[in-house]
């Protein structure tokens, strides 16, 4: 029987060594014909970013992120917070991409130590396979239902918990949804953010109609960055491998973009959250497995084609992929039990990290009428 096995994160001198002396070789291509972002990440942003992470002190945050309870289950490096109160709700955070656990440091203690200790949570926040110190996929096939049957071992055998909450954004979304579609009676409920809906088979109302043109928009203006990841993963990965401007200029892009930054990612994610990423990408060696999700998800979809029976919220920050809106309500409820849909004032695609405390406040008051219900399902039939 596999065992939870205690974790405590240690990069090798040598690879912040090595880091440091790839930055200083870097060989940069020529600048853009046109000032700003419009054709990529802006060169002078890049060069400052590089130069204070060859200065980061990487040492120093692996100290303070030890200081939360690290454990392996499986090949699945996770984080489990206690909550302090009653009786916490334990509940199951997954990350996307180009993110990491390192997303919901802030939220943790918002969840495990609430002013009103009936509103805590047991906080799990596992990575994605192939993702920072979990293990990398051994075989194809690794996709969002895979992933969800990972998190319902680790949550019932590993941790022992019967019933529980699950919150998702981005490829999170994908497999907290699989979560619920494959293991109901053990799931309390789902609050999703930053989740791409499904297209259904028409006729669509005019929001729908206009919510998938948008899509289809913003797809052939923003989307090269999925089709290669979806098509040819490893091309990609030789570059972002063996090069940290690379790596830093793919990743940096996506959190100026998809954030509400209006263009000014420092002051909203922060320069010590984008080194620390960039740092735990090019530690651990992750960004070919990571990219390879899109690629698995492509060749074997795991779509929704039925309603999800279990409670779900919707946490909708509005600068979500901008240009590109949310989706309308009626388009959840193909597929969604929606017991929740709250458009919040601000945010983006990341919202544990630019909105910690609204992410908080959802999660807090979607699972407070759930927590009483022990079995949610027990009088429902089309419940395997």
């Amino acid at each position: 029987m596999s065992t939870i096995e205690p974790y405590r994160i240690s990069v090798e001198p040598e690879v912040l060594v090595d880091l440091r002396e790839r930055i200083g070789r870097t060989r940069w291509p020529q600048a853009p014909l046109e000032p700003g972002w419009e054709s990529g990440t802006e060169p002078g942003y890049l060069r400052e970013l590089l130069s204070q992470w060859q200065d980061f002190d990487w040492p120093a945050f692996e100290k303070t992120l030890n200081e939360l309870p690290h454990y392996r289950f499986e090949g699945t490096h996770f984080i489990h917070a206690r909550g302090r109160g009653p009786d916490p709700l334990p509940i199951v955070l997954t990350h996307g991409w180009p993110g990491s656990f390192l997303e919901y440091r802030d939220l943790i203690p918002l969840l495990t130590e609430p002013d009103d200790p009936a509103d805590a949570f047991d906080v799990v926040v596992p990575s994605l396979p192939g993702f920072g110190f979990s293990d990398w996929p051994v075989s194809p096939g690794v996709v969002n239902a895979v992933v969800a049957d990972r998190w319902h071992r680790l949550m019932t055998e590993g941790l022992g918990y019967r019933t529980f909450a699950a919150h998702g954004s981005d490829l999170g979304a994908g497999v907290t949804t699989q979560l619920a579609k494959l293991h109901p009676r053990s799931v309390t409920g789902i609050l999703l953010s930053a989740t791409a809906m499904p297209r259904p088979q028409p006729p669509w109302s005019d929001a729908e109609q206009r919510y998938l043109a948008w899509m289809d928009d913003w797809q052939a203006a923003e989307g090269a960055y999925a089709h290669q990841h979806a098509t040819k993963p490893q091309t990609l990965g030789y570059g972002l491998t063996d090069s940290p401007a690379g790596l830093a200029g793919w990743i940096v892009e996506k959190y100026r973009d998809w954030s509400d930054s209006h263009g000014d990612v420092d002051a909203r994610i922060g320069r010590a959250h984008l080194l620390a990423t960039l740092t735990l990408y090019w530690a651990t060696g992750t960004v070919t497995p990571s990219i390879r999700m899109y690629y698995e998800h492509r060749r074997q979809p795991t779509p929704v084609t039925e309603r999800i029976p279990v409670p779900a919220g919707f946490a909708l920050f509005p600068n979500e992929f901008v240009p590109l809106p949310n989706p309308p309500r009626e388009l959840a409820e193909r597929f969604y039990q929606v017991e929740r849909w709250t458009e919040l004032p601000r945010g983006g695609h990341f919202p544990a990290i630019e909105e910690p405390r609204l992410l908080a406040e959802e999660l807090r008051a979607f699972f407070r009428p759930l927590r009483t219900q022990s079995d949610p399902f027990a009088q429902r039939s089309d419940i395997n």
